[in-house]
């Protein structure tokens, strides 16, 4: 089996350090100098390791330095260069990305790591074998993307030629970090049909009845006690907190609010590791239409120690967007299996005032373990 891969070595960045994205190299800079690990490596050799697992005999096509061959090595996979691009790592652009596709040419399966941004990259180089995303951007609301780097790798092994038409969408990230949330439809990607490891592209809450964030929210806040933080996620349902609350939070951001007062806006990974040091915090999380994700997409701020250093979580969703789900889990992809691992059983998700339900959650990998 051939498969190639390329990792954009940039993705991922700005989630941790706030930053609500990772495209154009001032906001890559600006993470670095805030402290941001580079993660996409790190994904992409965990899900070759997930492939060679299931097929010894893989070998794969990639790209010098760290844009696939860093994570090849790591994986302990045969691999074969085949293009060296002419860009540093600090500043591996979208440009790489196009001419790595083009570099890499026939193989069986295409497997990329990054997010929405390299997506779109790949799809602007026309690629002619089948691709698959390996989860590693801030967002990864596009449908072509596996659940997990494990599932990734698994879904590469398994696959039989079948494909599917997945979408690719993307949002602006200057009107994202200003709060303008819309993404749009770039065009479509081929690939293999495994719908339960796809994460399917995220949809919104238009489905839901006026008020039922309202209604979320009033019973959120009612069940907030005296004295203790509460770290509100990105997310239409707990900007609806935040209005309950009479604060205004940061749109897409993850703000910590005690005692009806805003403690901390706009926090950072290492910043909301302190306060859940410091003090009794709880984590106030949404769902992500259309994919389930509570945690790993668009909220990188609760990492595997902050996750340990909480309280609790407590998770939201309109009735609508769990049926939406089908029966599908709740997922979680915080980076570490063994965080991840520590949800799996069922949550209570507040869907209303005075209603709440259980449903299942596990990790994104859980299957695949």
């Amino acid at each position: 089996m051939i498969v190639g891969l390329i990792v954009n070595p940039v993705a991922g960045l700005g989630g941790a350090v706030a930053l609500k994205g990772s495209d154009g190299p001032d906001i890559q800079a600006r993470a670095l100098a805030l402290g941001a690990v580079p993660r996409a490596a790190e994904r992409a050799a965990a899900a070759l390791r997930a492939l060679r697992a299931r097929r010894p005999d893989v070998l794969v096509r990639t790209v010098a330095g760290p844009m696939g061959e860093d994570s090849a090595r790591a994986a302990g996979v045969p691999y074969r260069l085949e293009h060296r691009p002419g860009a540093t790592p600090a500043s591996t652009g979208a440009a790489d990305t196009r001419a790595a596709v083009a570099a890499l040419g026939e193989v069986d399966l295409l497997l990329f790591a990054g997010g929405d941004g390299t997506a779109r990259d790949v799809l602007d180089a026309g690629p002619r074998p089948p691709v698959l995303g390996v989860p590693a951007g801030v967002k990864v609301y596009s449908g072509c993307f596996a659940v997990s780097p494990a599932a990734a790798g698994a879904t590469a092994a398994g696959f039989d030629g079948r494909t599917v038409d997945a979408e690719v969408v993307d949002l602006d990230e200057e009107g994202h970090r200003a709060g303008l949330v819309g993404a749009r439809l770039y065009g479509t990607l081929r690939v293999p049909a495994a719908r339960e490891r796809l994460s399917g592209r995220k949809t919104g809450s238009s489905a839901a009845p006026p008020g039922s964030a309202d209604s979320i929210a009033r019973a959120v806040v009612a069940g907030m006690r005296p004295g203790t933080a509460y770290a509100l996620g990105p997310g239409a349902t707990t900007l609806a907190v935040g209005r309950a609350l009479g604060l205004a939070l940061t749109p897409l951001g993850v703000d910590v609010v005690r005692d009806g007062a805003l403690l901390a806006p706009d926090v950072t990974e290492q910043r909301l590791h302190a306060i859940a040091m410091s003090q009794v915090t709880h984590g106030v999380l949404s769902v992500i239409g259309g994919q389930g994700f509570v945690i790993g997409r668009g909220n990188q701020q609760f990492s595997p120690r902050v996750l340990a250093s909480l309280a609790g979580v407590v998770v939201l969703a309109t009735q609508q967007k769990l049926a939406a789900l089908g029966g599908r889990p709740l997922l979680v992809d915080s980076g570490d299996p063994r965080a991840d691992a520590a949800f799996d059983g069922h949550v209570r998700v507040v869907t209303g005032h005075r209603e709440s339900v259980l449903y299942r959650i596990s990790s994104a990998s859980e299957e695949l373990s």
